[in-house]
């Protein structure tokens, strides 16, 4: 039959506890999202791309490739493996390079011209 309405309450607030995690997952990736865009002079989308690139390179869930890049963009810390696939996707995706990372002239640079 039917759940009972106890079991009823307890499914409805796992579901409200769930949405809240992802309102705040949300939150955290589109500041992240920011952060690249203003820093790395790309688009929303390739901002997207380039946290996305930087999570399937490191292994590291997206929302806490998040959280890294918002704790860099506070305190200037960012674990190496980070750093390096973060100034790779944006080598990528955008003309700007990582600040702080290594000042190599964008025509030494693969693929620029």
């Amino acid at each position: 039959m039917g759940e009972s309405e106890p079991e009823r309450i307890a499914a409805l607030q796992a579901e409200i506890d769930q949405l809240k995690q992802a309102m705040a997952s949300h939150a955290v990736v589109d500041q992240a999202i920011g952060m690249v865009v203003a820093l790395g002079r790309v688009t929303p989308a390739q901002g997207w791309q380039v946290l996305r690139d930087v999570s399937q390179h490191t292994n590291i869930r997206l929302r806490n490739v998040a959280e890294l890049v918002l704790i860099w963009g506070r305190r200037g810390e960012l674990p190496p493996e980070i750093s390096a696939e973060l100034e790779e996707a944006l080598d990528r995706y955008g003309p700007a390079q990582v600040p702080g990372g290594d000042p190599e002239p964008a025509q030494d640079r693969p693929g620029s011209l």
